[in-house]
């Protein structure tokens, strides 16, 4: 069973591992160094400013996500499930807990790296649409940003003008 809860400091170490671990499956394809040895300190640092939740699965950390709402956007980063426990529906029961609980955000919104087509797959089977491509971006990554809106774009969005 998957059991979400926000993030102790107790767990802080354990979801670097995990994280490590699933970004490191994309360092044949991708520099993914920032999020492969990101420190205890930033991690600490990150804890401070913004939202963490992690899945349990078994007693053990098996994955996390990191989120914040700035005026009415829900940004959510650093998605990761370990290796292990991936296909068992863990990263969309963050997601969805993150939707839970951002109820002050109309706007939720996520990137991935673009060639990772089982990610996508993800972000699209929960109800998010392709907002954006940033090439060249973090590491000279190529992202694909989504986006999933809680009401219709008011009539000052470039969505409906």
């Amino acid at each position: 069973m998957i059991h979400i809860r926000p993030a102790t400091e107790a767990d802080l170490a354990a979801l670097l591992e995990v994280q490590q671990a699933a970004f490191g499956e994309y360092a044949d394809v991708y520099k993914v160094s920032g999020w492969t040895t990101e420190t205890m300190e930033s991690l600490q640092e990150d804890a401070r400013g913004k939202h963490i939740f992690v899945a349990e699965s078994d007693g053990m950390i098996a994955g996390s996500v990191r989120f914040w709402t700035v005026a009415g956007v829900c940004v959510i980063r650093l998605l990761s499930v370990s290796p292990a426990h991936q296909g068992r529906g863990i990263g969309k029961a963050l997601i969805r807990e993150i939707e839970r609980v951002a109820t002050d955000a109309h706007k939720l919104f996520a990137c991935t790296m673009l060639h990772t087509a089982r990610n996508i797959h993800l972000f699209r089977s929960l109800g998010y649409k392709a907002e954006s491509i940033l090439p060249d971006h973090y590491d000279h990554l190529d992202l694909i940003c989504f986006a999933k809106y809680r009401s219709v774009p008011t009539r000052n969005s470039p969505l409906t003008a």
